[in-house]
């Protein structure tokens, strides 16, 4: 309770970010069937209702084990350990691996649109660098290592708006929305800030600001009106997470002893797709894929491949430089007076020694804070990688799909007759007021699969009904799963 006290204490003014609602359903699946199963008033209609899902579930799952299974084919030959292997033994011409990777990245991209995820769009890594977290230092990516023509390929013909300057050598996919708070002293950010912003007030006063910023004021400007016009898009669909950072707050000697809570919005999973460039005596054919969880926005940097090692920024050696020629003009200014002071010139000596000390030693405090992220990310954030991270695409997509056409069909069987609109709108209520959740949920596609499996249809006017419990398991049938099961059952008791 004290620290959030004194984050208050501490917040200047406030830095809301607003973000669309995510179309993914955050429920476990089991929770899910319980508990509507539990809001049918008859026992019987509740076991109907279980069935039902286990074989929507089923029959949804065989539906897409061909998809995946061609996923998981194509994938093995650009697996970026054993891939090269087994290219070599099927013995493609260079054109046919093309055509082969190209198919690979077809399946992934629908893959991943099926599982929710979306590309990191110019203006979302435009807000992710906008602020700094946990990381802070200016991290770059080696383009020479990374291979230029696979993405843009692809790209060419399946065009995506909006795309970041860097989809030609890395992609990256995004889904879902959290929060992260580290609490700590924060000692050095917090004078480091504060020596930057008498830094601003220097170049205010000297009117340099000016000049510097007249290039960059320019820029935001454009920016600002392209996030405009992006905001007023997603307003309704829109939710407002708050940043809460050390250069929005009221610093002071006194509070650089207190403890004090920073915040941040997550990236609540990630997906990273790359190659790396071939060299001379080697062409490239591995595709990487890595998996990331709860990432902060402004710490995206973490994700990205081949990164360079982080070098002082062209700010601390100008003010290195400025810092060095002030002191040199202090000395010679003092040296020339008829009394100098050794005193005098020893304290400004002092003065910029320790200020260009200070520069170079923060500078390694963010090195070893940026080595432990790196660390963490790969031991604590990483998922998977690879085929790893692929199954578990697979079998999201799968479970996003039943549960959407769950809580449709349970809204139908409850509610009746319905629109499409009006059913959209019921089934986000219903995901509200009984599991706390929003969510910008996926009626079209729901809608489609129920009609594929036969229990749901439309009347002259366009609204959707569907039938009865025990009529959508006849007409979905007996699984082969639960042959299995029941095979299994009579053996046991056997």
């Amino acid at each position: 309770m004290a620290t959030t006290e004194t984050t208050a204490k501490l917040s200047k003014n406030k830095d809301v970010i607003r973000l669309e609602r995510e179309s993914v359903i955050p429920i476990l699946k089991p929770k899910l069937t319980v508990h509507l199963a539990n809001l049918i008033e008859h026992s019987s209609d509740r076991a109907e209702f279980l069935k039902l899902c286990k074989r929507v579930e089923y029959t949804i799952r065989a539906w897409y084990m061909l998809q995946f299974e061609d996923l998981m084919q194509l994938y093995s030959l650009f697996d970026p350990v054993h891939g090269t292997q087994k290219l070599q033994q099927q013995n493609l011409s260079a054109d046919e691996i093309d055509i082969l990777e190209q198919n690979f990245l077809r399946y992934l991209f629908q893959v991943m649109e099926k599982s929710n995820f979306k590309i990191a769009t110019e203006e979302e890594i435009d807000v992710a660098h906008s602020g700094q977290y946990l990381l802070n230092l200016p991290i770059t990516v080696d383009d020479s290592k990374l291979d230029k023509k696979l993405l843009k390929t692809y790209f060419e013909a399946h065009p995506h708006e909006d795309l970041p300057d860097f989809s030609d050598k890395y992609i990256i996919f995004r889904r879902g929305i959290g929060i992260d708070k580290t609490t700590d002293y924060f000692f050095m950010e917090k004078v480091d800030a504060m020596i930057a912003r008498f830094w601003a007030w220097i170049l205010r006063k000297t009117r340099l600001e000016k000049v510097l910023s007249r290039r960059s004021n320019s820029r935001s400007k454009k920016d600002s009106r392209k996030d405009n016009e992006i905001i007023s898009e997603a307003e309704d669909d829109a939710l407002y997470v708050e940043r809460i950072r050390l250069e929005n707050m009221d610093l002071s000697f006194r509070n650089l002893s207190s403890k004090i809570t920073i915040q941040e919005p997550t990236f609540d999973r990630i997906i990273v797709i790359y190659r790396r460039a071939s060299s001379r005596v080697k062409a490239e054919r591995g595709i990487y894929v890595k998996h990331f969880k709860n990432i902060p926005m402004a710490d995206l940097e973490i994700v990205l491949p081949e990164k360079k090692n982080p070098s002082l920024t062209p700010m601390d050696w100008v003010k290195f430089l400025i810092s060095a020629a002030v002191g040199l003009v202090a000395v010679v200014g003092s040296v020339e007076m008829p009394k100098a002071d050794l005193w005098v010139m020893f304290a400004i000596l002092s003065t910029v020694i320790g200020y260009c000390a200070k520069i170079y030693f923060t500078f390694q405090q963010n090195m070893t804070t940026y080595q432990n992220l790196i660390t963490q990310s790969m031991y604590d954030k990483q998922l998977d990688s690879g085929k790893g991270t692929l199954l578990h695409l697979c079998d999201d997509v799968i479970q996003q799909e039943v549960k959407e056409v769950i809580i449709s069909f349970f809204i139908l069987m409850e509610q009746g007759k319905a629109t499409l609109e009006d059913l959209d709108q019921q089934c986000e209520e219903l995901i509200k007021d009984e599991f706390g959740e929003d969510c910008n949920f996926d009626v079209d596609d729901a809608v489609h699969k129920l009609e594929k499996l036969g229990i749901v249809s439309r009347d002259t006017i366009g609204r959707y009904y569907c039938v009865g419990l025990k009529r959508a398991n006849e007409i979905i049938g007996t699984t082969t799963e639960e042959l299995v099961l029941k095979a299994k059952q009579g053996s046991l008791s056997a």
